[in-house]
């Protein structure tokens, strides 16, 4: 609708010699009148309260650019308002710790002179919404904050959650998200070598997409997003800025409804051949000393990639938007500075490197543009046309920004599970949960992804517990994984914070590796709801004491929270992403066991079926806390393992998680092809509850010599039993003396995900 002539002000900071851009007709603003800014206020996300802090920095009423900047920036995506209380009580020190949480990405020392530069972040939202490019722009991104560290990207891997196999949406959105995951990763060279996906209902409205990428840089060569030099020239090179994704950080900060279609606009398109082309031209740059400062534009674009540059600085940053290079016409101040289209970056350059830059991107057919220079006003200021468009002070954007400490309640302990009888015998509910969908094969979704492109991926999916990546010029690898149990973090969110992060480190251990940091990404529903801060407020504390207990900093991270469609809450999802490294890529250890082996369980096995996938799948029950979580004995057994597997003395490793022992080893079979034949169960304990209880610390291993292993685990005060053997005669024998043929067990475990996704 039409309104009357804005009122304007004068800028006095134009008047400061440090802004050079005091020209004629730059020196008003248009104001919103005070009732329509409180209106579009509230439309933005912003609260009352939380408004009149803006009006308390301004002095006045904003203009519609700077409300959309603070909206932007104080937006629960953006400011971690509801989780910052809370994420600063986790470690993220270490001796090999290079960067922690504040940049683009962590970064951790891993030898040779070289760095590991790693990150995980959500696109959960824009995958319900336009699942292709919801996911195919997550990958983008997160692509970004690691080649902005000055990092080349040699890894992708992903952490997918999707509703009931059985939902009507289900397929539609695992289609796209699968398909916008291999095409984005695929087109732009960089191989996707892990990752873990999970059914349930409590997804059906609200899945989630977490990207992760690592990336290998020199320790002496790190980037960061600090600007400095008042004067420098801000420079914004990649693609042209377009009207996808404005107001997407805002989106991503609120509960969703059933109806979304109008929320479409707000999905960024994403471009992988541009995208391969920025991450050689910025190599390229890198190379040379002309770069002061760099950040990727993500969420919010332009706005918080030139405050947050500014803002760690501590300079003032101007803006001259009729420079920023478009694709579409007559897009306002407003539009250009929440744009969220991809394949963009923001740079500080020293002085008079701005022909050389320009050169190289020209070169990649980027554009580049400078926009911009620093100032020492401390505030942002933005042209446009010939008018002031903002002008805010940058320490109270980010001083003065919203901090929660939400009310929280605890989650109630649930009762024991009690004895549980056993409705169907050992091998017909191992082919049942072989092919459920939390334990099917996915190889209808590796197969789409490309694994193995750089020539470096030495273990890829669906080999080891771990992707194994060579780093090229060295014999190191890094061994990487993600990993989460839901479930068990509704039952008990402390006791599943402290499980993901056990789980990541004993997936690394078990190749071999030795676990060095995690980055996380904490998914949770409305943290207005004191349940819901309170399933947060439990999981950080389990996660920050396994990380304290198994020397596993948190480098990095995101928080995606408001993950609800109609009040239905998501299960608290802290996906945690490990990052490992091995001296030598040759020996790292994979699942596949040989035609004639010992097979030796090593931690102790109590039979816990709570919260079991065997308890939901074969009995019925989603009941009973989750199994403990013992990180003395994680340490223990995992250092054990560790030790044996660099020693040489191991043939095959698989942890036991999801399905527990008979799972794991039917995993290890049909991987390798080869059956077994496994022991009765020890007396004291329901068969049942040995094979599918789901016991921490777990891992089974194929050797040569059970009695040399059992005596070196004695010695070590660690737990071991032998279980059987590998036969390689292509049957699994069941405890009980039941057996299944492989190829029964291999066709059922590998027919689910097509058949769902046939329709």
């Amino acid at each position: 609708m039409l309104h009357a002539p804005l009122p304007t002000m004068t800028n006095p900071a134009l008047d400061n010699p440090g802004n050079p851009a005091d020209k004629a007709g730059m020196s008003t603003l248009t104001l919103l009148p005070p009732d329509r800014a409180l209106q579009l206020a509230a439309q933005f996300g912003l609260k009352p309260d939380e408004y009149d802090r803006v009006l308390g920095i301004l002095g006045r009423s904003p203009s519609m650019t700077e409300l959309g900047i603070f909206s932007v920036m104080w937006s629960e995506h953006c400011s971690y308002k509801s989780s910052r209380i809370w994420l600063k009580t986790l470690p993220t020190s270490a001796p090999w710790v290079i960067q922690g949480p504040g940049e683009n990405a962590g970064v951790i020392d891993i030898g040779d002179g070289l760095a590991a530069v790693f990150k995980m972040e959500s696109h959960n939202h824009p995958s319900f919404i336009e699942p292709y490019q919801g996911a195919a722009t997550g990958v983008g991104g997160i692509l970004r904050d690691v080649f902005t560290m000055g990092a080349r990207p040699i890894a992708n891997l992903n952490a997918l959650r999707f509703g009931a196999a059985d939902h009507p949406g289900t397929r539609r959105i695992v289609d796209g998200v699968v398909r916008g995951i291999g095409g984005y990763g695929n087109c732009v060279g960089v191989p996707t070598v892990g990752g873990e996906v999970n059914f349930h209902p409590a997804y059906n409205g609200n899945p989630l997409v977490n990207a992760m990428t690592v990336g290998i840089a020199r320790a002496d060569r790190i980037f960061y997003a600090a600007a400095a030099g008042v004067g420098n020239s801000v420079v914004y090179v990649g693609s042209k800025t377009g009207r996808d994704g404005i107001h997407g950080a805002t989106m991503a900060s609120a509960e969703f409804s059933a109806e979304n279609e109008d929320k479409r606009p707000t999905v960024q398109i994403g471009d992988p051949y541009a995208e391969k082309l920025l991450i050689e031209a910025c190599m390229e740059l890198m190379a040379t000393e002309a770069i002061v400062a760099i950040q990727d534009m993500g969420a919010a674009g332009l706005t918080s990639s030139s405050v947050e540059m500014a803002g760690k600085g501590g300079v003032g940053i101007s803006l001259n938007l009729d420079a920023v290079p478009q694709r579409e016409t007559g897009m306002s101040a407003y539009e250009m500075m929440l744009s969220e289209s991809q394949e963009r970056m923001l740079m500080v350059l020293q002085p008079g490197q701005e022909g050389v830059a320009e050169a190289i991107f020209h070169k990649w057919d980027l554009d580049f543009a400078v926009i911009g220079h620093l100032t020492n006003t401390g505030r942002i200021e933005i042209f446009h046309n010939g008018a002031l468009e903002a002008d805010i002070p940058l320490a109270p954007l980010e001083s003065e920004a919203p901090l929660y400490r939400r009310p929280t309640t605890e989650t109630p302990k649930l009762p024991p599970l009690g004895e549980v009888p056993d409705p169907m015998g050992l091998a017909p509910a191992l082919q049942k949960l072989v092919a459920c969908p939390d334990l099917c094969s996915r190889r209808w979704i590796w197969d789409q992804y490309d694994a193995l492109v750089g020539g470096l991926t030495s273990k890829r999916p669906g080999q080891a517990d771990a992707a194994i990546v060579g780093i090229e010029g060295t014999a190191r690898a890094l061994a990487l994984t993600t990993d989460c149990t839901p479930r068990y973090c509704l039952a008990d969110p402390e006791a599943g914070g402290a499980q993901a992060v056990a789980e990541a480190w004993r997936n690394i251990t078990a190749t071999g590796a030795t676990p060095l940091a995690i980055t996380d990404n904490m998914n949770f529903g409305n943290p207005e709801k004191p349940e819901i801060m309170g399933q947060f407020a439990a999981a950080v504390r389990g996660m920050a004491a396994a990380c304290i207990a198994l020397d596993f900093p948190v480098v990095s991270g995101n928080v995606s929270l408001y993950n609800e469609t109609d009040g239905q809450a998501i299960l608290p999802t802290p996906a945690i992403g490990g990052v490992g490294v091995i001296a030598d890529a040759h020996l790292a250890m994979g699942l596949a066991m040989p035609a004639a082996a010992d097979l030796v369980l090593i931690g102790a096995t109590r039979g816990w079926l709570g919260q079991s996938l065997w308890l939901r799948e074969i009995a019925g029950q989603e009941a009973g806390p989750p199994p403990p979580v013992d990180l003395a004995a994680e340490r223990a057994n995992g250092d054990f393992i560790r030790a044996r597997i660099l020693a040489g003395e191991v043939l095959a490793c698989h942890d036991c998680a999801d399905g527990g022992v008979l799972v794991a080893v039917a995993e290890m079979a049909m991987a390798s092809g080869q059956g077994a034949a496994l022991l009765p169960v020890p007396a004291g304990i329901a068969p049942h509850a040995f094979c599918f209880g789901e016991d921490q610390a777990r891992y089974v291993v194929a050797v040569r010599d059970a009695v040399a292993i059992l005596a070196a685990a004695a010695a070590a005060g660690v737990p071991a039993a032998r279980l059987g053997v590998a036969n390689g005669q292509g049957v699994l024998v069941c405890p009980d003396g039941a057996a299944i043929s492989l190829a029964e067990l291999t066709a059922a475990h590998e027919a689910t995900l097509p058949a769902l996704m046939a329709g």
